[in-house]
């Protein structure tokens, strides 16, 4: 099983998520919020084969933490992935745009530097302006768009930049996410769970409810869920092949 966007350092019990997590031999990225988590949720997945840490500044805490911009650049050069990055157009956050703004554009033109970065990516009612600002730097990296919400027209375009996409239980719960999915390219999904912040029936989404995912991909795909996993396994192998930095790693088989 593959969680590709998980906050692996906020469950209150984390140290026995990670415990099952490897338990399972499941492949986690990690991302963090702020880039002064980075030393705490890299220390929680040493010693772990098949947990990555992704460096981040999350759009609705721009404002707050963009004093840590200087910290990320710092750290950067350590950081294989990117994330959780982006852009957040809800009501309660529109104070903050221009704050958002600038720390995504100062990511991406790091991430560009650096030689590219995957990327995992927040763009609740902001895909739009999140397109438009990856495709003035395609070098920043791979976009993987986390839990996309947006319209059909912004995903039509996010598929054609080569974005590609994770998606978790919470967001397949809904006909819109579901239907999201199913136009997808299926060679470019991942599952997630956005935990703990996710939630199903009240709780926090667990890392291996990834399984529900793969519940309903398989019925949008039309094939056994043995199969679905299969493809999100291949699709995993062909992301860290993108380039050579990565490719040494193997994921679950």
């Amino acid at each position: 099983m593959i969680d590709f966007h998980c906050h692996l350092d906020l469950y209150p019990n984390h140290h026995a998520v990670r415990q099952e997590c490897d338990r399972l031999g499941m492949y986690i990225l990690s991302v963090t919020t702020t880039p002064s988590a980075w030393n705490g949720t890299s220390a929680l997945a040493a010693g772990s084969p098949r947990i990555r840490t992704a460096l981040g500044l999350h759009p609705q805490l721009a404002d707050d933490r963009k004093g840590e911009l200087a910290l990320f650049d710092t750290l950067l050069p350590n950081a294989r992935y990117v994330g959780e990055i982006g852009l957040d157009g809800a009501p309660e956050f529109r104070r903050s745009w221009k704050d958002q703004v600038a720390v995504f554009e100062h990511i991406l033109a790091k991430c560009a530097k650096a030689g590219g970065r995957v990327m995992s990516i927040h763009s609740r009612r902001a895909s739009g302006p999140v397109v438009d600002y990856l495709k003035k730097v395609p070098e920043a990296g791979t976009p993987v768009l986390h839990w996309f919400s947006g319209s059909f027209r912004d995903l039509d375009r996010v598929i054609n930049l080569g974005c590609w996409f994770s998606v978790g239980p919470a967001m397949l719960a809904s006909e819109k996410g579901r239907g999201l999915a199913a136009r997808m390219p299926r060679e470019r999904v991942l599952t997630e769970s956005d935990g703990p912040f996710a939630q199903l029936n009240g709780a926090a989404v667990m890392p291996w409810q990834v399984e529900n995912a793969l519940q309903v991909l398989s019925q949008i795909w039309s094939v056994t869920p043995e199969d679905a996993q299969q493809q999100i396994d291949r699709n995993l192998r062909d992301l860290l092949a993108k380039d050579g930095n990565w490719a040494t790693y193997s994921p679950p088989t």
